[in-house]
């Protein structure tokens, strides 16, 4: 029988984050405590979003907001990065950064634990950004899932590819 596997792989699916970056900009639009604020949200990038308002105070509360909408769009905060407040003139800005793929420090963390904890069977390795997950038996790999799962690690995983 041949080796079954999965990636974990350390990404955000694009089109929610923008659902929830949509749905804080109407918020922020619409809120009472927001009017008059000049608090906005915007994409910088592909995978970099600005809040700006005109107090240190508003641009929290318009992160907090935006976060709330990541949540409820199941999308981990774990991916994502935000800066402190800064100055910028007469208002205030947030940059927000979206963590993609898996460092290599990351993927032998991940390694390591798959190997001392995992069952003896399974096999862990690199593949650029992602980490690919093989075994004989796919009760294995659902045992190496729910061990990731489990750990306390400081970044967003998914799995996919699972074959």
């Amino acid at each position: 029988m041949a080796d079954s596997s999965f990636d974990i792989v350390s990404k955000v699916d694009r089109q929610e984050v923008d659902n929830a970056l949509n749905q804080a900009a109407k918020e922020l639009s619409q809120r009472f405590d927001f009017k008059n604020t000049g608090a906005k949200i915007e994409w910088k990038g592909e995978l970099a979003v600005e809040l700006t308002a005109d107090t240190e105070e508003r641009v929290s509360a318009a992160l907090d907001v935006f976060r709330d909408k990541l949540v409820k769009r199941q999308i981990s905060l774990k991916s994502l990065t935000a800066e402190d407040p800064r100055s910028s003139g007469r208002e205030y800005k947030i940059s927000c950064t979206f963590q993609a793929g898996i460092s290599q420090e990351q993927a032998k963390k991940l390694g390591k634990l798959i190997r001392d904890e995992g069952p003896k069977t399974v096999k862990a390795q690199v593949m650029g950004e992602e980490l690919r997950v093989t075994s004989k038996s796919r009760d294995d790999l659902q045992a190496v899932q729910a061990l990731v799962k489990g750990a306390d690690l400081d970044f967003a995983v998914q799995f996919v590819n699972y074959r």
